[in-house]
């Protein structure tokens, strides 16, 4: 069994959690995911099946979608309201909320949370949070493509963004923009790349043999795909030469991807990756 499960994490769960459990529903080991889900968010998580294990580097990236709610005037050490409360302050009510979201639109930089996998010096952030330790936080680019209101009274927004966004460090922001404080209050991912929740499925789905396993082509729609002859070549992962426009391709085999070809000059491609 190989390909993509887009699957629609519960709250209360880990991502590895997930993976864990689709171990034990499909028998099988070699499974895994791209871009991980906080245990309280839900929504869409990209579980990568068998053969598909090796395309995670080129899923990294993917854009995302998400609708989130914030809480004001309550500052968290995890910037979202599951973790240790560290202050408090008067809310100053916000007048025109989707007018302070349309000024994060576009590229921005933002600070990862403390609780973040974001490495300093070697050593993830929720390293140095642990052990109680300061470390100065590096600003990261970030590109907010969409952002509007969806309900005023529950600060509640959606917001489309570039891979490495962090919505609890958007709401900080968001908050601090308006004088107050403020943090996550929920988060529900609707989007990665082109799947979507309505291609998504439970584990429940998964165990009732409810599900679709959508291929590598399924996943890489967008790129240039080109069926090359001599395949033996690509699979002694040799040089070739392809008049195309694109510096990055997916080379196609019985109308499966079986690997990535990038440009290294000219029409002249190098094999970045095999994926059969």
């Amino acid at each position: 069994m190989d390909g993509i499960l887009v699957i629609h994490k519960e709250a209360g769960m880990t991502s590895h959690d997930v993976v864990a459990q689709l171990r034990r529903i499909l028998h099988i080991k070699k499974i895994g995911h791209s871009g991980t889900l906080d245990p309280q968010a839900t929504g869409v998580l990209l579980v990568l099946v068998g053969k598909a294990c090796k395309a995670l580097p080129y899923l990294e990236d993917t854009d995302k979608e998400y609708i989130a709610t914030m809480r004001l005037g309550e500052k968290y050490d995890t910037d979202d309201i599951w973790g240790a409360l560290q202050e408090t302050r008067e809310v100053m009510p916000i007048q025109n909320f989707d007018s302070v979201l349309q000024t994060f639109q576009g590229n921005i930089k933002q600070y990862p949370p403390m609780v973040s996998s974001v490495r300093v010096n070697g050593r993830k952030l929720y390293e140095y949070a642990r052990n109680h330790e300061t470390v100065e936080r590096p600003l990261r680019d970030v590109t907010i493509y969409d952002i509007e209101a969806l309900d005023d009274q529950k600060l509640e927004f959606r917001v489309a963004c570039s891979s490495g966004t962090y919505i609890r460090s958007l709401c900080v922001d968001i908050a601090e923009k308006t004088g107050n404080l403020g943090c996550m209050s929920s988060l529900v991912r609707t989007k990665v790349g082109r799947f979507s929740l309505n291609d998504a499925c439970t584990l429940d789905d998964v165990r009732n043999g409810n599900f679709k396993l959508h291929t590598l082509m399924d996943m890489f729609a967008g790129y240039t795909q080109i069926a090359y002859e001599p395949i033996q070549d690509v699979f002694n992962g040799k040089k070739i030469k392809l008049q195309c426009d694109a510096d990055e391709v997916m080379i196609t085999h019985d109308q499966e991807i079986v690997a990535v070809y990038q440009r290294v000059e000219n029409d002249v491609y190098r094999c970045a990756r095999g994926l059969w």
